[in-house]
């Protein structure tokens, strides 16, 4: 017997959180929210059953839309990222009535309103640490008060085979149990399995900076499984275009070996970026670190291909978040990068919906 759970995916962005549920097949997303009309295209493209909404979530109009719709639709799970940029020890005096925080208590109030009996929430990783607790402690306490049983914690999505140290508080509600993170790390990789830059993105090194096209062909062969992974139904490549970068920029790179960093160029050429990965190369045998949102600019952090004197391109970011070859992505290369960087890595999510189902079953079997 295989229950699905019916999905409103919230601030839905480009579907990575309702693509990895629904891999194990247990979960179907049935509407999706966001305010990005590039996202939802890209979420509407490759999820062609869900009812994919542009809109503000604040708009009363838009919000009953979507209390109306889950009703109907008898939604009984709700995922998604609200957007929390108070969370600092400042805006502590405020509390989560800081109106920068405003989009995570209308998440509160629909979860209210629609009465899931399971909802999830990923955000940034100081969401737990910042003002010593405080506003995870809110958290906790908002959704408790409406009849939830409440946990979180800190994943890193490498643990769980994305090649990508990408870390993200997750927060999991449920009105029968109260999720144990304990059982989602059944599912991470052994540290030698784990996949890493070149088991990813090694067949896509053929591009020079302003090269590829948004439809291409595969040139090399795949060499990892991983790679073959990322392969599976899909006969032609999606959106692997490299920057077309400045004969600045470019004569930068060329100064840096092999997977190295800023520290071989002249100190004058170093930049407005204080930061010590700027100007860095991924390395081929390591994770990449965190995927975000100007990935595709190598001023702004390790984010350069290995050997290629270019950034990465969206495809291989997003093989690095894990989103097979099939996802292809809409928009202009700014929305692109900005959907591919602040997705959820889809294995991550798969891992998490399959320890869901099982704690589910424990659940409803009267088992611990």
């Amino acid at each position: 017997m295989k229950n699905i759970y019916r999905v409103l995916d919230l601030f839905s962005g480009a579907g990575g959180l309702s693509y990895g549920l629904e891999k194990t097949g247990y979960f179907k997303s049935l509407i999706a929210l966001d305010f990005n009309e590039p996202a939802i295209e890209t979420f509407k493209k490759n999820h062609e059953d869900t009812k994919c909404i542009v809109g503000d979530i604040t708009d009363k109009k838009v919000k009953d839309k979507i209390i109306k719709l889950s009703k109907k639709d008898k939604i009984n799970m709700i995922v998604g990222g609200p957007p929390c940029q108070g969370f600092s020890n400042k805006g502590k005096n405020l509390g989560l009535k800081d109106e920068r925080n405003f989009l995570f208590l209308e998440y509160v109030d629909l979860v209210k309103e629609i009465e899931p009996e399971i909802f999830i929430i990923e955000n940034v990783k100081n969401m737990v640490s910042s003002a010593n607790g405080y506003f995870i402690n809110e958290i906790v306490k908002l959704f408790t008060e409406i009849g939830y049983l409440v946990n979180y914690k800190i994943i890193n999505s490498y643990e769980f085979g994305v090649p990508q140290t990408r870390e993200r508080t997750i927060v999991i509600g449920s009105r029968n149990f109260k999720y144990d993170f304990k059982n989602l790390y059944k599912y991470t990789v052994k540290e030698e399995k784990r996949p890493k830059v070149h088991d990813a993105i090694s067949d896509l090194n053929y591009l020079n900076s302003g090269e590829g096209s948004d439809v291409s062909e595969y040139l090399i062969k795949s060499s990892s499984n991983y790679q073959k992974e990322m392969r599976k139904n899909s006969k032609k490549l999606y959106n692997h275009i490299a920057t077309n970068h400045s004969e600045i920029a470019i004569n930068k790179l060329k100064m840096i070996p092999a997977e190295k960093g800023k520290e071989f160029l002249p100190i004058e050429l170093h930049g407005k970026q204080k930061f010590k990965t700027t100007w860095s190369r991924l390395e081929w045998n390591k994770p990449s670190p965190t995927i975000d949102t100007r990935f595709d600019t190598p001023s702004n952090g390790k984010n350069s291909h290995p050997v290629l004197n270019r950034a990465i391109t969206p495809r291989e970011a997003a093989r690095l978040q894990s989103f097979p070859d099939k996802y292809r992505f809409y928009g202009k290369k700014t929305e692109i990068c900005k959907q591919i960087g602040n997705a959820v890595p889809p294995l991550l999510a798969e891992k998490i919906g399959l320890s869901l189902i099982e704690q589910i079953a424990r659940c409803k079997t009267g088992h611990k």
